[in-house]
């Protein structure tokens, strides 16, 4: 069962101010994608229960937030659910810096609808169609499904900006690569739990969004490669079993070969322990525990 964020990330402010008091300790900045936030906060938490030296400060914005925050050398770990961009290595280097990519996790992007809407599953074609720029699927009739009232046949789209990971990768997984482009009417959320949350509040809603921020309110859309089949919805087996369509790795980055606590806490991260906070959030673990 995942940690309520709040409680996960006060935990963690409460242990920080710990050991500020004491002033025996090494703190790892660790910043980036909003996907990440929440286990990145149970990472911290658990992490502050095994060490008496370490303290790990977590914070959201973006995978682009964070990459752009190591780049410049004022984090020791950027979490970030996609690789660099070319762009972001030529930056890298022009600053002498050396971002090294660490797998830490794996996520499915599920496709979220309000918990009444009756919508069976959408094929990647019908996704490209509902979300790329040009698409012809607008409507809730046009998928064969009725919201009870005309008003709501209009599909409202929900997405991330465009700093975020989520974003770069539903872009390249369905929208066909750095070419492809979102319509213009897609409204861009800031967090992974804000899509969500929107969707658990409008009825003719259709978002993407990390598995882990699943709730009662939505309902979880299977997803088809072909037309042909099948429905596939998104799971730790799926995702593990490269079965499920839209899933991808999640990354920690940081400047150069890790050393001192920052090597200890991916360490830590990358054992069995770590990876069952993991599995506890939500999230498919790199191995079978």
């Amino acid at each position: 069962m995942r940690l309520a964020p709040t409680a996960a990330l006060a935990g963690l402010l409460l242990a920080t101010a710990c050991w500020r008091s004491h002033g025996r300790y090494t703190e790892i900045r660790n910043l980036g994608s909003d996907t990440m936030l929440e286990v990145a906060g149970a990472w911290a938490e658990a992490y502050d229960q095994v060490t008496d030296h370490i303290v790990v400060s977590v914070s959201g914005g973006g995978s682009g937030t964070g990459i752009a925050a190591l780049i410049a050398g004022k984090i020791d770990l950027a979490n970030s659910s996609r690789l660099l961009k070319p762009e972001e290595v030529a930056r890298a280097r022009k600053r002498d810096q050396d971002p090294i990519a660490h797998k830490v996790g794996f996520d499915g992007i599920a496709i979220y609808v309000h918990r009444d809407n009756p919508l069976r599953c959408l094929t990647m074609a019908q996704l490209k169609a509902l979300f790329g720029d040009g698409g012809e699927l607008t409507r809730w009739s046009q998928l064969g499904v009725d919201l009870g009232d005309p008003k709501l046949d209009p599909i409202v789209l929900v997405s991330r900006q465009n700093n975020s990971g989520t974003y770069e990768y539903f872009r390249e997984a369905v929208l066909g690569g750095a070419k492809g482009r979102f319509k213009l009417e897609c409204m861009n959320l800031n967090g992974s739990k804000d899509v969500v949350d929107f969707c658990g509040k409008a009825r003719s809603a259709l978002g993407y969004s990390g598995l882990a921020y699943a709730n009662d309110t939505v309902r979880i859309v299977p997803v088809m490669r072909t037309d042909e089949g099948p429905a596939i919805a998104p799971s730790t087996a799926t995702i593990t079993a490269g079965t499920y369509p839209i899933a991808r790795p999640l990354y920690m980055y940081t400047n150069g070969p890790p050393r001192g606590a920052t090597q200890e806490y991916l360490d830590w991260i990358l054992s069995d322990d770590g990876q069952r906070v993991l599995m506890h959030q939500g999230y498919p673990p790199l191995r079978p525990l």
